[in-house]
């Protein structure tokens, strides 16, 4: 199959094709992202207008849409301008008023011809206590009732739409619905009680009642089923392709694994000791690695990359770690430096901030291997970064780079190994969706030594008592992070929130010392300020969120957000994260501004009650949505038509081991199911699916 199938090509004709589309009523249609008959097929109603027909209006409770047979009286015309025109109509019991605005009086009289007898549909009202029906939506003869549907679909609209407009080009295109072998399991369809795809598309645009149009409909759920299912056989394509391609073993011989993991001055956890050997044993396939690794803040992701790292380095090869920020970058540096050097591995720093004859010579130490562990920003995809021997790449902070930066990475080395970590945890229908093509690690305990966080919400109106609460701490030793809100995406109010709340600080406090750092501080002076704060010589650390990720000081055990119904909750719980890495107990104050509307203070709530990160990630996904939650564009998510990843999270997990195992039995797609898989990637428009097929 070396395009699309010719059975898809009428729905992948042009919109103008349809009945009773031309290019202005195209041009409509684009506002609903709809530019083929084959888009329309997926715009589902999203309601139902019962027009099922009645003897009589006499038991109707109006306003109310009603469907009668009446017979045409009385018509009276306005003896003046600007009054409506009405005919008296009769069903069995009882009459009503037809009143029609700005209507010429011919158009009337051949619409409802006195005597004879018509269907009218539409809102039944009552004016000054009669019964009247305004502009009726349906003016039918009684042999052509049948045409009316018992339940008509109400369609989503864009502008220069109406029902009618909608309704007519998607009857036009399923006119066109071709019948498709099946790729869904045979077991499945059973077990659901699906319908097959062109019954499933029939029924979602035809409901019988109310309940048709409920996400749990059969046919709503085998559609959605279906988007899902696309996806997954898309990113298990790309798993299986990953796989396919000539890796490197590198065997861990376990002799710096063993030297640091000995030297810890604590014991790794059951959950990181199970993520190594799941690295361990990736690596020392031949296939390529492509592993996420996610956990709650403070888990112990570091331990779990270091110990990855130095496998590539005991297989005689290098590694690199990526992080998305230079504070970051730094952060990792120093914590992973000593733990590297206790092994005796060489490690080294490359950054943005490198130049001349230094970045010359740690380029060249990096090429002849030398340098055996390198951690970067993304200053090490650059050109003129090369390795003598690359075996892994360990990317921090995944959603911060796409897809293609990561398929950069992996260009550098022959085959290297791709191993990511997320700094929060992510709701496993979002993991399913985005990171479906990789295997997954979980770390779900913390080390030990890590002290529970108590979480209070204060409204800023107590502010005065927050900086004396404060300077009591402070005077016992404690030390504190003071996070002021980024207002808006401008960094100078960013920079003048906290400048002036350092101020304000620095003059309440004195003579205890209070550090400031911000985004736009040169890298020297952050670097100053962050050194500062964690020898102890600042007490008070005011920052914006460059702090959010990675800083640690194991002295600092009070934690002030102000303002922090306007952060999300992934960062809110990070920077919570940066305090309790010590024995002392620590504090964390969401300071908000009065009155919170529902929303945030569910979210504060959430925070305030639970520490672990993967119930805050599934509470985020539930009050935001999903492409919310990462941001669509850049997250490389699908949007999906009728799929919905809140909802359908259990649908994504079987989709996701259907079209596991279908690859599995049938790698090349081409017995029955295989084959009509390939109709659906068509269908469905994933042609990065498609170029990954090897055959055809």
């Amino acid at each position: 199959m070396k395009g699309r199938p010719p059975v898809l090509f009428p729905l992948f004709a042009g919109l103008e094709t349809l009945d009773g589309i031309g290019p202005k009523t195209a041009a409509h249609f684009a506002g609903l992202d709809v530019a083929r008959p084959r888009d329309l097929l997926f715009v589902l109603p999203n309601a139902v207008v019962d027009r099922r027909l009645r003897d009589t209006i006499a038991d109707v409770a109006a306003p109310a849409v009603v469907t009668v047979e009446v017979t045409v009286g009385q018509h009276q015309p306005p003896r003046t301008r600007g009054k409506p025109y009405r005919v008296v109509v009769s069903d069995a019991q009882a009459s009503f008023t037809v009143v029609f605005f700005h209507a010429r009086g011919d158009y009337v009289e051949k619409l409802l011809p006195t005597g004879q007898r018509r269907v009218l549909s539409g809102k039944l009202e009552h004016f000054d206590g009669l019964a009247q029906m305004v502009h009726p939506d349906h003016v039918l003869r009684p042999e052509a009732a049948g045409e009316l549907a018992p339940f008509e679909p109400v369609y989503p609209l864009s502008a220069g739409l109406s029902q009618k407009s909608v309704a007519k080009a998607v009857n036009s295109a399923l006119k066109r619905l071709p019948e498709l072998e099946e790729w869904i399991a045979p077991s499945q369809m059973r077990k659901a009680a699906w319908p097959v795809w062109a019954e499933a598309v029939r029924r979602a645009h035809r409901p019988g009642g109310p309940d048709d149009v409920a996400a749990d409909d059969p046919a709503r759920l085998r559609l959605a089923y279906d988007e899902l299912f696309a996806h997954q056989l898309t990113l298990a394509l790309a798993r299986a392709h990953r796989r396919a391609l000539p890796g490197l073993a590198s065997v861990p011989t376990a002799r710096l694994q063993g030297r640091v993991l000995d030297n810890l001055p604590y014991r790794a956890t059951a959950a990181q000791l199970r993520a190594i050997e799941e690295v361990n044993a990736d690596l020392a396939r031949p296939q390529r690695m492509n592993r996420l690794l996610q956990g709650d803040v403070g888990a112990g992701k570091t331990l779990v990359a270091l110990m990855a790292l130095l496998a590539a380095v005991e297989a005689g090869g290098q590694g690199v770690l990526m992080a998305p920020t230079e504070i970051l970058a730094r952060q990792h540096m120093a914590g992973l430096q000593p733990l590297a050097e206790e092994a005796g591995v060489v490690i080294a720093l490359l950054t943005g901030r490198d130049k001349g004859s230094e970045r010359r010579a740690k380029l060249a130490a990096v090429a002849s291997g030398d340098i055996q562990l390198l951690v970067g920003t993304h200053a090490v995809f650059q050109k003129d970064v090369v390795f003598r021997d690359l075996r892994l790449a360990v990317v921090d902070e995944q959603h911060r780079f796409g897809v293609r930066q990561r398929m950069d990475l992996g260009a550098k080395g022959r085959a290297v190994d791709v191993l990511v970590m997320t700094a929060t945890p992510i709701p496993r229908s979002l993991a399913l969706a985005q990171y479906g093509d990789m295997d997954v690690s979980v770390l779900d305990e913390k080390p030990p030594g890590r002290t529970p966080v108590k979480t209070a919400l204060v409204g800023i109106s107590r502010l005065s008592e927050v900086v004396d609460h404060l300077r009591r701490a402070v005077a016992e030793g404690r030390q504190a992070y003071w996070v002021c809100p980024l207002v808006d995406e401008s960094d100078t109010s960013d920079l003048t929130a906290a400048e002036a709340r350092f101020r304000m600080l620095e003059a309440a406090l004195h003579p205890i010392p209070v550090g400031l750092v911000h985004g736009q501080l040169p890298p020297k002076d952050k670097d100053r300020a962050m050194a500062d704060f964690a020898r102890g010589d600042t007490k008070v650390l005011v920052a914006t969120t460059v702090i959010e990720v990675g800083v640690d000081v194991p002295n600092a055990s009070i934690m002030v957000i102000e303002r922090a119904e306007i952060f999300g909750m992934a960062q809110l719980h990070q920077l919570r994260g940066r305090v309790g890495r010590g024995s002392t107990a620590s504090t964390c104050l969401l300071l908000y501004q009065a009155p919170l509307n529902d929303t945030a203070m569910r979210r504060l709530t959430v925070l305030r009650d639970t520490e672990d990160g993967f119930r805050i990630a599934e509470e985020d996904l539930a009050i935001r949505g999903a492409g919310d939650l990462i941001g669509t564009a850049q997250s490389g998510l699908p949007r999906f038509r009728i799929a919905d990843l809140e909802r359908d999270t259990k649908l994504l997990s079987v989709a996701q081991s259907d079209a596991r195992s279908l690859l599995y039995e049938d790698p090349e797609l081409t017995g029955p199911r295989g084959r009509a898989a390939r109709v659906l990637l068509w269908l469905m428009e994933q042609d990065k699916a498609i170029r990954l097929i090897s055959v055809g």
